[in-house]
């Protein structure tokens, strides 16, 4: 009895556990398996609003209980998470323990030479720093469409793209696109151009402003048909061709032609000083240096070689190439002048300022500067306002102290005929000096 009771329930058993399969099919099961189970879970029911406000409150009675720590795969994700930040942080803190390693000690503002470098908008006048100079401009530029579209679309074209090979590129197809509509004005061809053209996408439309250029002389977006296509296409498209119009357009083309980029133009910030024995001493911003922190502070380290470097026997070929070198370090070199009275003038300039830029500052800030005068560097090298050499070139980076004499002959001329000595400074220039520190 108690076999036939065990068979029946193998039986059971046997009959429940589903239809036969082979071996072969054991993948094939398994995923039917998986879908039914995932249609399952698809179809279950939404518990309604008070359900789940019930389940709500006994999951917070159950939280009001302490609980074993379960470490589940969130958590071990958590962990790892929590690990990998806390090494970022630390790579982080090293990173800046290193970068502050680096700085060159900082200077107070108050003892630097000059307080930053500074530069002037063409188009507003205003003043700014390094930062702040292209995105200015290119605010004053989008700011101009309203007064001359043409003249700002051009400022765009020249002043947003930095490849000047590009820029060129898309002036040549715009003056041609130009010269095809006033040399076949009736050419209805001619007078639209389809945006998915290849040579449009690939030569004008990365060109900012080039769009810009184009409206402002007329041309208007309609989307047009295409045949052999279903959909319309986008197409610039000239409307008038009237004689005038294409003579106005032929002297926009030339103004595209003969655009130039707008740069903001380098503040000299001329300031006056009053007679002083630290002429010679100057504390600049790191602005005037083409150098990382690291590098500054290299540069600083091996000041003590240089007196060593200079006692070694070397070529000339080699201290050229090493103040070649040198020279490249500095964007920019603050000058003082030293005027026959001991009263200094200071001007900032870009490091590849030429000298006939720095004899134009001197004799601008002359009361009688249409007089002859000579500027002689350090060393006593008299610097030839017709030589077309940069400052860099004649050593005169990072900061130098000049001096400033009349020709001799002028003055002997002058004093001959009872006149007297020409005033120097410009009085506003007098009426700001400074003492320094």
């Amino acid at each position: 009895m108690k076999k036939f009771l065990e068979d029946i329930k193998k039986d059971i058993k046997f009959k429940s556990a589903g239809p036969g399969k082979k071996l072969t099919e054991e993948a094939s099961a398994k995923a039917e398996a998986a879908q039914s189970s995932s249609s399952a879970k698809h179809s279950r029911y939404v518990p309604s609003e008070g359900s789940q406000r019930a389940g709500a409150a006994a999951l917070a009675r159950i939280e009001q209980h302490p609980r074993p720590k379960v470490h589940t795969s969130q958590d071990a994700i958590r962990n790892q998470v929590r690990r990998e930040l806390e090494a970022a942080a630390l790579a982080d803190k090293e990173k800046a323990d290193a970068a502050e390693g680096s700085k060159v000690p900082v200077i107070d503002p108050a003892c630097l030479s000059v307080s930053g470098v500074y530069f002037t908008c063409p188009l507003t006048g205003a003043t700014l720093t390094k930062r702040e100079r292209e995105v200015h401009i290119k605010e004053a530029i989008l700011m101009r469409f309203e007064e001359d579209a043409v003249e700002a679309s051009v400022m765009m074209v020249y002043t947003f793209n930095k490849d000047r090979e590009k820029v060129k590129a898309a002036v040549d197809i715009i003056s041609k696109y130009i010269e095809n509509i006033c040399k076949n004005p009736t050419e209805e061809k001619y007078r639209k151009i389809k945006l998915s053209n290849k040579v449009y996408q690939e030569k004008v439309r990365c060109v900012e402003g080039s769009r810009e250029f184009l409206e402002a002389l007329d041309f208007t977006s309609i989307m047009l048909p295409v045949e052999g296509q279903e959909e319309e296409e986008e197409f610039l498209v000239l409307l008038e061709h009237s004689p005038d119009a294409l003579e106005l357009m032929k002297e926009r083309r030339d103004r595209l032609q003969r655009g130039e980029p707008v740069r903001a133009q380098l503040d000299r910030q001329p300031q006056a000083f009053r007679a002083s024995p630290n002429a010679q001493r100057f504390e600049l911003p790191p602005e005037f240096y083409n150098l990382t922190a690291e590098e500054l502070k290299k540069e600083q380290q091996q000041r003590s070689e240089i007196v060593d470097k200079n006692a070694m026997m070397r070529t000339k070929a080699m201290r050229e190439k090493e103040e070649q070198r040198e020279r490249r370090k500095y964007n920019y070199t603050l000058l003082r002048i030293r005027l026959p009275d001991g009263s200094l003038l200071q001007g900032t300039f870009y490091a590849w300022d030429r000298l006939p830029v720095l004899f134009a500052f001197v004799r601008e800030s002359l009361v009688d500067g249409w007089q002859p005068f000579e500027l002689i560097a350090p060393g006593g090298q008299k610097l030839k306002e017709s030589e077309d050499v940069a400052l860099a070139e004649c050593n005169l980076v990072p900061a130098v102290l000049l001096t400033f004499a009349w020709d001799a002959a002028v003055q002997a001329d002058i004093a001959a005929a009872g006149g007297k000595s020409p005033a120097l400074l410009k009085p506003e220039l007098l009426e700001t000096i400074q003492t320094l520190s």
